[in-house]
């Protein structure tokens, strides 16, 4: 399973100055050598059934007209060093096809759709990266095709990264929500997790909660914490950041201290709270008993990061 990038090396170099040059994203698309991540009702296309590598599917593969309607966004081209499969200074462009497509019989066979949390439990680190920036920005762009100013339509500029109302020539740029994510730790160093009610009842993670405005992201998840499961945080460490694509937001991943001994939770979000020591922890994964954070997230970078090393699953052991 692939870790979240915690690294501050990017797997793409997004030439954020380049990309907004007229004529850009015309002088990338007219190159024969660049590569296209498709992506239709939300999902992408894999190359194979295993799920674990994006299809970077060739220019010349394209039809000569895309189906109208087609999303066109410059991604960026692909670093050295982070073990890609394609050869830096490869460039990449998404392409999100609209829900009424059509029958797609050009793309490539044994190629199969999938969504992120199917698919990025196989995927490595720089293809997971690559495949949460892209549905981030269809993400947005498919809710800020009208202006929020007049209602008027917006055209797509910048290769992607912008949009201009052609009323009132507002500029729109891809957003970001960001979210605290928080791993509870009591006086007695046992690790507080939660249930959702979305999930089965043996599934728990750390506590999430999107920061409102005007608040600090330690104000955020302090408030969530409290609100979510009742317990009081008298300090935390701030540890990492992650991009999640649901929709696009930016979690930031927090080690959180409380002296408070029992939770409650709110029973809207919330179902259960349970306390683990890390022994605890690891026979009731083993055992089935509690089913936590899959290692695509950084709510498992966080759990680990208590427990001091990789907690094993069910079938990991020698």
């Amino acid at each position: 399973m692939t870790k979240p990038n915690l690294s501050p090396d990017a797997a793409l170099d997004r030439e954020c100055e380049q990309r907004s040059e007229p004529g850009f994203m015309e002088s990338v698309l007219a190159k024969a050598a660049h590569k296209v991540v498709i992506f239709h009702r939300g999902k992408a296309l894999m190359a194979g059934a295993s799920l674990d590598v994006l299809a970077y599917v060739d220019a010349s593969a394209l039809p000569h007209e895309l189906p109208a309607g087609t999303l066109q966004v410059y991604l960026g081209k692909v670093r050295s060093g982070r073990g890609h499969a394609l050869a830096p200074g490869t460039a990449l462009v998404l392409l999100a096809l609209p829900d009424d497509a059509g029958e797609l019989a050009w793309v490539p066979e044994l190629s199969t759709f999938a969504g992120y949390r199917a698919a990025a439990e196989h995927m490595g680190g720089a293809d997971a990266e690559i495949f949460i920036q892209a549905q981030a920005v269809a993400n947005w762009h498919s809710t800020h095709t009208f202006c929020p100013r007049c209602g008027n339509p917006t055209e797509i500029q910048a290769a992607g990264w912008m949009r201009r109302c052609g009323n009132d020539g507002s500029e729109h740029f891809p957003r970001t929500d960001p979210a605290a994510i928080v791993a509870i730790v009591g006086a007695d160093d046992r690790i507080l997790l939660a249930n959702n009610f979305a999930w089965e009842e043996n599934r728990y993670s750390t506590v999430a909660g999107f920061i409102e405005g005007g608040e600090s992201a330690e104000a955020g998840a302090v408030r969530e914490i409290a609100e979510e499961v009742g317990v009081h945080l008298h300090s935390l460490k701030y540890l990492a950041s992650q991009a999640w694509p649901f929709p696009r937001s930016l979690m930031l991943g927090f080690i959180g201290y409380t002296d408070d001994v029992v939770a409650t939770p709110d029973l809207r979000e919330v179902r259960a709270a349970r306390w683990f020591g890390r022994a605890e922890l690891q026979e009731a994964v083993l055992a089935g008993d509690a089913v936590i954070s899959s290692r695509l997230s950084i709510a498992r970078e966080l759990i680990e990061h208590w427990y001091g090393g990789k907690i094993v699953e069910p079938g990991e052991q020698e």
